[in-house]
C-alpha cells in the first residue's frame, strides 16, 4: 500500500469511528432522562431485562457503555443484580444490530429501488441533509436529529473510504500475516485488543465488515476475531466496575463468564467440527453480511442457552467476589457513580435523585427540630447530625460531580440543568443548617431548662406549620419542574415574613409588659430568624425553577420577584390572600 492508501485508510476508520461516537451520542441526547427512565421502570424479570438490553444498546450503538451505564444502576441500588445481569445480557445482542445495519453495503441490485439503499447513494444525501437541519433550525432537538443523520451517512463514508483504500492491500496481502490470521489463537487476540482499543464491539466489528467487504478475509479468519471481539469489549466495562460495589462487580463478573466461555465454547466447537466433519463454507471469502451474521448467531446462541442459568452464576459470582457493602449514608451518594459521567443525561438525572433527597433530609430535619423544641431528646438529635453530615457530604461530592457533568461538553440545556442544580443543592444545605440552629436552641434550652409559654408555642406551632408547607411545596416543585408549584411559593414566603414580623413584635409587647422571661428572649428570637430563612431559600429555589420551566435565559430572579411584590398579579394575590387567611388568623 502506497502511503496515500495508508491516510486515506486511517481517515476512513476516523469518520466510521466518528460517526458512530455522533450517532450514539445524539440519540443518548435525544432520549434524555426518557432513557434512565426506561432503564429504571423496564428491567423487571430476566426477560424484561434482556429485551432493554438489546433497545438501549441498539440506540447507543455500544454495548460497552450500556454495561457501564448498568453498573452505575447497580451501584447506586436502582438495579439488583438479576436484573442488571439480564441487561447486559441483552446488550450482547443489541451490539450486534449495528452490524445488520452496515451489511447494506452488500446490495448490488443496479437498476432497482434496492440500489438507493446503497450506502454510495444515500450516505452523502443523509450529511447533506443533516447539515441542511444543523443550518435551518437552532433547537437543541433539531441540532440533535441533524448529528443522528450526519453520523448515520459519516459510518457509511467511513466504511466505504476504508474499503477503498485496503483494496490495493488485500489483493497482494503478505504470506506472512495470511498465516498469522489463520491461527485462530491470533485471531481471537486480535479481536480483544481492537475491541479494547475502539471500547465498542459495535466499532470493531465494522471496522471488520469494511475489510471483508475487500474479499480479503476467510471465514476461518473471521469467526475467532468476532469471537475476541466479544470478549475484548469487557476491558473497559472492567475498567469501570474497579471503583463500584461488590454487586455492580459480580455483574461484570456473571456477563463476562458468559462471553469468554460460550467464546471458547463456539472456537473449540468449530474447530472440532471442522477437524471430523468439515465446514462446507470454511475457506470461503465473507462479506459483510456473513459477519454481521456470525456475531449475531454466537451472541443470541449464548445468551438463550446461559440465561436459564443466569441465577447459578450469581449465586457463584457472590462467592467469587464475597462481602457486604455500603452504609445508607454511602448508599445515598452512590447514586452519583462516576460512570453516568459518560452520559450526561443519566449523571443529571441522578443528580437530581440527590438533589431531592437533600430537601427531604432538610424536611425531615425541620419536623424532627420542632419535635426536640417541645420535647429533647438524644435519639432526635443524633438523627438530625446524621441527616446534617449527609446535606455537607452531598453538597461537596455533588457541587463536585455537577462540575464535571458541565465539563463533559453538554448542550444548553442541559448547562442550565446543572446550574440550576447547583444553586438548589446549596440552598437545601442552607435549609438543613438552620434546622440545626434549630435543634441547637432546643439542646440550649433543655440544659438552661428553659421552656415556652402556652401562648409562644402557639406561636411557634403555627409558624413551623407554614414552613413545613414551603418545604413540601419547595421540594415537590424542583422534582416535577412544575412552575405551578413554583409559583405558589412565593405568596406563602411572603405570608411566612408577615408572620415573623408580627410574632416578633408580639413577643417585644410581652417584654415590654413583663410577661415573659427574659431568658427565653434569645430562644424565641433564635427560632423566629432560622425559620424566615429557611424560607428565604425556598424562594431562591422556586425562582430557578421557574426560570428552567420557562426557558427564559434572560429571567433575573431580583428583577421579577421586586415586580411580583411591587405589581403583583391575579394568582399571586389569590394566594397570598390565602395563605395570610390560615396562618395569621390562627396566630
Amino acid at each position: 500500500m502506497t502511503p496515500t492508501n495508508w491516510i486515506a485508510l486511517l481517515g476512513g476508520i476516523g469518520m466510521f469511528l466518528y460517526g458512530m461516537s455522533l450517532l450514539g451520542s445524539s440519540l443518548e441526547k435525544a432520549a434524555g432522562p426518557k432513557l434512565e427512565q426506561t432503564l429504571e421502570r423496564l428491567a423487571g424479570g430476566k426477560l424484561r431485562g434482556v429485551l432493554l438490553g438489546v433497545l438501549v444498546t441498539a440506540v447507543i450503538q455500544s454495548s460497552s457503555a450500556t454495561s457501564i451505564m448498568v453498573i452505575g444502576f447497580i451501584n447506586s441500588g436502582i438495579m439488583n443484580l438479576n436484573q442488571g445481569v439480564a441487561v447486559m445480557m441483552g446488550s450482547n445482542i443489541g451490539t450486534t444490530v449495528t452490524g445488520q445495519l452496515l451489511r447494506l453495503g452488500d446490495i448490488s441490485s443496479s437498476g432497482s429501488w434496492l440500489s438507493f439503499l446503497k450506502p454510495s447513494a444515500f450516505a452523502p444525501l443523509c450529511i447533506a441533509a443533516g447539515a441542511a437541519i444543523r443550518l435551518a433550525f437552532k433547537k437543541e432537538t433539531h441540532k440533535n436529529v441533524a448529528s443522528m443523520v450526519i453520523g448515520f451517512g459519516l459510518i457509511f463514508v467511513g466504511m466505504s473510504t476504508i474499503e477503498t483504500s485496503f483494496a490495493p492491500f488485500a489483493e497482494n496481502m503478505p504470506s506472512g500475516l495470511v498465516s498469522v490470521l489463520d491461527n485462530p489463537f491470533a485471531g481471537f487476540f486480535i479481536g480483544v485488543v481492537a475491541t479494547a482499543i475502539l471500547q465498542s464491539c459495535s466499532a470493531s466489528v465494522g471496522v471488520l465488515q469494511a475489510v471483508a467487504a475487500t474479499g480479503a478475509i476467510r471465514f476461518q479468519m473471521a469467526a475467532p476475531i468476532v469471537l475476541g471481539m466479544n470478549v475484548g469489549k469487557f476491558i473497559p466495562v472492567l475498567m469501570a466496575a474497579s471503583g463500584s460495589n461488590r454487586r455492580a462487580r459480580r455483574a461484570v463478573l456473571v456477563n463476562m463468564m458468559i462471553c469468554l466461555s460460550g467464546a471458547v465454547v463456539f472456537l473449540v466447537g468449530m474447530y472440532m467440527w471442522q477437524g471430523v466433519v468439515g465446514f462446507s463454507f470454511w475457506d470461503d471469502v465473507v462479506g459483510r453480511g456473513q459477519v454481521a451474521n456470525f456475531h449475531t448467531l454466537f451472541n443470541v446462541v449464548v445468551t438463550v442457552c446461559m440465561l436459564p442459568f443466569s441465577g447459578l452464576l450469581v449465586k457463584l459470582s457472590g462467592r467469587l467476589i464475597p462481602g457486604s457493602d455500603a452504609s445508607k449514608a454511602d448508599q445515598e451518594l452512590s447514586l452519583l457513580d462516576k460512570n453516568f459521567l459518560k452520559t450526561p443525561s443519566l449523571a443529571l438525572g441522578q443528580s437530581q435523585k440527590v438533589v431531592i433527597s437533600m430537601g427531604e433530609s432538610a424536611r425531615e430535619n425541620l419536623a424532627m427540630a420542632m419535635a426536640a423544641l417541645r420535647q429533647p431528646s438524644q435519639p432526635l438529635f443524633d438523627k438530625i447530625n446524621e441527616n446534617e453530615d449527609f446535606l455537607d457530604k452531598a453538597e461537596t461530592k455533588l457541587g463536585e460531580y455537577l462540575v464535571h457533568i458541565t465539563a463533559s461538553g453538554i448542550d444548553r440545556e442541559q448547562t442550565q440543568i446543572a446550574t440550576e442544580m447547583m444553586h438548589t443543592l446549596g440552598d437545601f444545605e442552607r435549609i438543613g443548617d438552620y434546622a440545626v440552629n434549630v435543634s441547637d436552641v432546643a439542646s440550649y434550652n433543655r440544659d438552661h431548662k428553659i421552656t415556652f409559654s402556652d401562648v409562644g408555642w402557639n406561636e411557634i406551632a403555627q409558624l413551623f406549620e407554614a414552613a413545613e408547607e414551603i418545604m413540601d411545596i419547595t421540594i415537590r416543585a424542583f422534582a416535577e419542574n412544575s412552575q405551578e408549584w413554583a409559583e405558589s411559593v412565593e405568596p406563602l414566603e411572603e405570608t411566612i415574613d408577615s408572620m415573623v414580623a408580627e410574632l416578633k413584635q408580639r413577643h417585644i409587647d410581652r417584654l415590654q409588659r413583663g410577661e415573659c422571661d427574659i431568658s427565653r428572649d434569645i430562644s424565641y428570637t433564635e427560632v423566629l430568624t432560622n425559620v424566615e430563612r429557611i424560607s428565604d431559600h425556598c424562594s431562591n429555589i422556586a425562582v430557578n425553577v421557574i426560570r428552567r420551566a420557562t426557558h427564559n435565559q434572560s429571567f433575573d430572579p431580583h428583577v421579577e420577584l421586586n415586580k411580583l411584590h411591587q405589581e403583583g398579579s391575579k394568582r399571586y394575590d389569590e394566594l397570598f390572600k390565602a395563605y395570610m387567611a390560615r396562618y395569621m388568623t390562627k396566630l
